[in-house]
């Protein structure tokens, strides 16, 4: 387990590094993190799209009800297993990090910050909470693409949907 921190006095748990450094630490690591969560997210939506225009083309109206259902239900079950990902990507670097005792407790705190929810019953020692703060923000950013990309998923099939009344 990496032990990247600062400690003084009653700052948290790791070896000792300046502030400046530590700040430069964790900018480093939300950046690597931002990095590889958007990645993560950029090629789950490419599959995804790939895997709807497949599946419009196979699209008949008399059967468009059910397969516009199922759809939508890929996108947002394929959504939630990529930000499912994410989260779990944020939960090894605290584990990594030594930031919490159990996998379980990084994946809660993950969670919880990727979600924007902030519940504050676990945290991040002073050493990592602008990792915390920023997977936050990072949180925010994918769940709001992703729901626009599920709003123009929608949009599509109902504009296909129109198209077929007017035949």
């Amino acid at each position: 387990m990496l032990n990247i921190g600062c400690v003084s006095a009653g700052q948290g748990r790791g070896a000792m590094h300046s502030p400046l450094s530590q700040l430069a630490l964790n900018l480093g690591a939300a950046t690597f993190m931002v990095a590889a969560t958007t990645l993560v997210h950029f090629f789950g939506l490419l599959v995804l799209t790939r895997l709807m225009s497949g599946a419009h083309n196979r699209l008949r109206p008399h059967e468009a009800a059910w397969r516009q259902a199922g759809m939508i239900l890929l996108v947002v079950f394929g959504i939630f297993a990529l930000h499912t990902i994410q989260v779990w990507l944020y939960a090894v670097a605290y584990r990594l990090l030594g930031e919490f005792a159990t996998f379980e407790q990084a994946l809660y705190f993950s969670t919880v910050s990727f979600s924007t929810l902030g519940l504050g019953d676990l945290t991040l020692s002073v050493n990592w909470r602008v990792l915390g703060a920023i997977e936050a923000v990072n949180g925010l950013v994918l769940i709001a693409w992703s729901t626009a990309f599920l709003m123009s998923i929608t949009t599509r099939l109902r504009l296909l949907e129109h198209e077929w009344l007017e035949h």
